[in-house]
């Protein structure tokens, strides 16, 4: 099966990419996910974080953003000692600040969705080539979130983040997973 070029022979990428990246995605808690992890993702290739996002999701508490909010100090210095994650003081500090700025965030899913118009955007790139590593939507939404107190969400991030939501549907016309997702399912949740 062509996948996009990203996509190696690992199971796990291949499932993530046949059945995750590129699926509209509008459930808040799976979103509020995807956003912690890009932000880990930083320096790093998205395969080591599949292969920890497991483990994440048990050390951050489900990414239930309102306990995550409250994790303490001690609880922070705890997980820098759990080799199951990156131990990165920066990015596990930026998931606790996350959490509390989605709080304060009216209607987060709204909010991310509204720089894309509500609506995926669907590229018909032929080459990975074309694919950009950012664009103004998605300096627009870091420059928000920015703005709303959140970290690690550059415009580079953030593009990562609007493909792998399905804001931005970004597999390439060679990719088999293109012509179904041109039909842009839609995750409500």
């Amino acid at each position: 099966m062509p996948r996009c070029f990203w996509c190696t022979a690992d199971p796990l990428y291949q499932q993530y990419h046949d059945h995750e990246w590129g699926v509209a995605l509008r459930d808040p808690q799976r979103l509020f996910e995807l956003l912690v992890l890009e932000g880990f993702q930083a320096g790093l290739s998205w395969i080591t974080i599949l292969k920890k996002r497991q483990r994440y999701r048990e050390v951050l508490f489900g990414f239930d953003a309102a306990r995550l909010a409250r994790m303490t100090d001690e609880e922070l210095e705890l997980r820098m000692q759990d080799t199951g994650i990156i131990r990165n003081r920066l990015k596990l500090k930026a998931a606790r600040q996350n959490a509390q700025a989605w709080l304060r965030l009216e209607d987060p899913v709204g909010f991310l969705w509204s720089f894309v118009g509500n609506a995926p955007l669907i590229n018909h790139f032929a080459d990975h080539s074309e694919v950009p590593v950012q664009t103004p939507q998605a300096q627009a939404m870091s420059k928000a979130l920015k703005k709303a107190g959140f970290s690690f969400v550059g415009p580079v991030i953030c593009y990562a983040f609007m493909q792998a939501s399905g804001m931005v549907m970004d597999h390439t016309t060679g990719c088999d997973r293109y012509p179904a997702l041109s039909r842009v399912p839609v995750d409500l949740g």
